[in-house]
């Protein structure tokens, strides 16, 4: 680690045990409270999918037709408002929805395709990461704290998303009369994509490159290029809203959902979510406590601080009020011309009047004597030596 680097380190720990550790017991008790929310958040999503039945794709229509008469049938009789749709679970191979239209581009299905890799699928993702390195330089101006916020600041990544209208359907079923339109629309779930293209280009080095070397700022030195597509036939699962749009099942995503589309099958979904509500409730339940008790000792130490404070201050104020009637006395004793050798050591100005106990020292006023009394740590200006009290010297 550099000194830069340890002196930044320095920074963040002394602001992260200041007040006692204070700040450390805010930060935990926020990322507790943000663990509980996730953790409600997961538990509802985990209900919602326990509860939510597996259906074959060719039975969509049928359970879809039977649900909606049955709404009819409530909102008739109740005056209710329709529902939206159900939530269903389906899984089934990708398809490009141009494949049923039943026309002459059927013949031709509308699916994009791979530039690098020449795979087909409904969707299509580019990305390009700009690889930055930094050398400090020949003068090493390149501040640390800069280096490290700088790079989340600066765009390096740029993603294109690509999709054509696609489908599921039922495995081994051909022609395929039966099917579910899948709806992306407002979805802003992970998609179940394939990595088809990843390489690594190394940016040539130019002129200006070397000065932005040179001067210790970041510069590029490769490109990544990643094209990621959903393969057409692949067997994936959809678990949203389903209902019937113009008599053809269509699905979507539910927003309160973690996932839509997925590789995973509905017990496999289960699962990572129960072992997720468990790690947030107990990641939780953990912070929280260790938060508490940080907080805790740090309002005790501050709240017994302050009160040592308060008492100082009330025991201060007579004592100042009688040193200042002494520092007094002692300018009114001390009126005229005082030798250089009998001046007091810190003001310069009072005859020395008063001898600290034990080093014998007789260097100072008995003002400041008192005031070098009243110190947390008391020491004689002289000898550093500690020192329990002063004694007033009279000259006969």
């Amino acid at each position: 680690m550099s000194s830069h680097d340890g002196a930044a380190a320095a920074v963040f720990a002394q602001v992260a045990l200041s007040a006692d550790g204070a700040v450390i017991g805010l930060v935990l008790a926020y990322v507790a409270i943000q663990s509980f929310f996730k953790f409600s958040y997961t538990s509802s999503a985990l209900r919602k999918i326990r509860r939510a039945p597996a259906v074959r794709v060719s039975d969509l229509r049928f359970l879809l037709s039977s649900s909606d008469d049955s709404n009819n049938n409530a909102s008739n009789t109740d005056e209710s408002e329709p529902s939206e749709g159900k939530l269903l679970f389906v899984r089934g191979l990708v398809e490009a929805k141009s494949t049923i239209d039943g026309n002459w581009r059927s013949l031709r299905p509308n699916v994009l395709v791979s530039h690098e890799s020449g795979e087909r699928g409904v969707v299509l993702q580019r990305t390009q990461t700009c690889i930055y390195n930094e050398w400090r330089g020949l003068f090493g101006w390149t501040s640390d704290l800069r280096t490290l916020f700088a790079r989340s600041w600066k765009e390096q990544k740029s993603t294109s998303l690509r999709t054509v209208p696609f489908i599921l359907v039922e495995a081994g079923q051909w022609p395929h009369t039966d099917y579910v339109i899948v709806n992306l629309d407002g979805s802003r779930h992970p998609l179940p994509l394939m990595t088809v293209y990843h390489q690594l280009q190394p940016v040539h080095a130019s002129p200006y490159t070397f000065l932005q070397a040179l001067f210790g700022h970041e510069y590029p030195v490769g490109l990544l290029d990643e094209e990621k597509i959903l393969p057409l036939g692949k067997e994936i699962s959809a678990v949203g809203v389903c209902r019937l749009q113009d008599g053809t099942p269509e699905i979507k995503s539910c927003k309160d959902l973690p996932f839509f589309l997925s590789d995973m099958t509905k017990d496999q979904m289960v699962v990572d979510l129960a072992f997720r509500t468990k790690v947030l409730l107990w990641g939780g339940i953990l912070l929280g406590s260790l938060s508490f008790g940080i907080l805790g000792y740090a309002i005790v130490r501050n709240w017994n601080r302050w009160k040592e404070w308060r008492q100082q201050m009330q025991t201060r104020q007579p004592i100042d009020t009688a040193a200042a009637a002494i520092a007094e006395i002692g300018r009114d004793e001390d009126v005229g011309d005082v030798p250089d050798g009998e001046l007091c050591v810190i003001c310069l100005m009072q005859r020395r009047r008063s001898a600290f106990v034990p080093c014998g020292h007789f260097v100072c006023c008995q003002g400041c004597a008192l005031s070098v009394e009243r110190e947390s740590a008391p020491k004689c200006p002289v000898c550093r030596q500690t020192i329990r009290t002063s004694i007033r010297i009279y000259n006969s």
